[in-house]
């Protein structure tokens, strides 16, 4: 028997409490992407975990070897908890960059333990998944997108589980609660302008970034609440782009995201102002980019901007929307 499946990518527009005055920390602010998107394909056989990809020649060898540690590393460990004793083959058949702001970790993860789970037969959740796997430490914003999509805001972790300000990477907290979930409107798109410079933060550096700046001023958390919570949820669901807009601008100003953007090369700054130059309602950065995204409903000038900026340092530019449901098996 083979099984595909098939995850969405996803933004991660802001960590919204790295203060943790009432018990709570992190927290976040979310967007699930139709692209791009991931589709692995399992299959019993052999013995081991082996791993191929279809277009192997089109993949830098950094993502592939990322993408080999992620899937067996979430393999064994679900085949340990279900106590399985055969092999699997994994076929990468549509990939995404890693390390790029757009969640391929958690998805990719994600993804290769809902495969096994529903090879033996027991179709768990997407939170017991997380779990098992080790996702979802900081943000559950990754996991509920692989779940069901559409825009999510989670409400973070009790300090009693989780009392140090760290990374996904670096932390074993169970997936956080979501508290709000709404469907995106479909006819806003979202512009992604990659470019290709390297990550700036990833691994001990970011660990080393959480505790260096942790606690963020309480009256900078405060802030940011009253605009996700007055402004920015209210423009979503009343479908008025250029209120939601004006709040992803303030957020990248403010609390965490603020570090976020200060830590990054200048040119990621100089893209985002010139996009919304060319008229994007709301530019901002996903994660610790370098992705950047533009929400707009005048996708074509975006585009041709994102293409006069990216003239010299080289990048990818991709057009989508907003997808209100989760991953799914083919």
């Amino acid at each position: 028997m083979e099984l595909i499946i098939e995850t969405p990518s996803r933004l991660h527009l802001t960590l919204i409490d790295l203060n943790g005055s009432l018990g709570r920390i992190d927290g976040g602010v979310g967007l699930t992407l139709k692209k791009p998107f991931l589709v692995l394909e399992m299959k019993q056989k052999g013995s081991e975990v082996d791993i191929e990809f279809n277009n192997s020649q089109n993949i830098s060898k950094n993502i592939i070897d990322d993408y080999v540690d992620k899937i067996r590393t979430s393999a064994y460990k679900m085949m340990a908890y279900l106590d399985v004793d055969v092999g699997f083959s994994f076929v990468v058949h549509e990939n995404f960059p890693s390390h790029s702001g757009l969640g391929s970790g958690t998805q990719l993860s994600l993804a290769v333990g809902k495969l096994l789970s529903d090879f033996e037969g027991h179709e768990m959740g997407a939170h017991q998944i997380a779990k098992i796997v080790g996702r979802g430490g900081t943000s559950g914003i990754g996991v509920a997108s692989f779940e069901n999509g559409g825009f999510i805001i989670d409400g973070g972790h009790h300090q009693e589980e989780k009392p140090d300000f760290l990374p996904s990477s670096a932390s074993d907290a169970s997936p956080a609660p979501i508290i709000a979930r709404h469907d995106f409107p479909e006819d806003w798109k979202v512009v992604l302008v990659v470019p290709n410079v390297m990550k700036n933060v990833s691994g001990t550096k970011e660990v080393n970034i959480f505790q260096k700046y942790c606690p963020i001023p309480l009256e900078e958390v405060q802030e940011l609440s009253h605009l996700i919570l007055m402004k920015m949820m209210p423009s979503l669901l009343e479908r008025d782009l250029d209120t939601f807009g004006e709040t992803v601008n303030s957020i990248q100003n403010i609390g965490f995201k603020k570090i976020e953007n200060q830590l990054q090369k200048p040119l990621i700054g100089e893209i985002m102002n010139f996009l919304r130059d060319a008229g994007a309602p709301g530019v901002g950065m996903s994660s610790f980019g370098p992705t950047i995204y533009a929400i707009t409903d005048s996708p074509q000038d975006i585009v041709s901007a994102a293409h006069d900026v990216l003239a010299d340092v080289g990048g990818n530019i991709i057009e989508t929307t907003a997808q209100n449901n989760g991953a799914f098996i083919r």
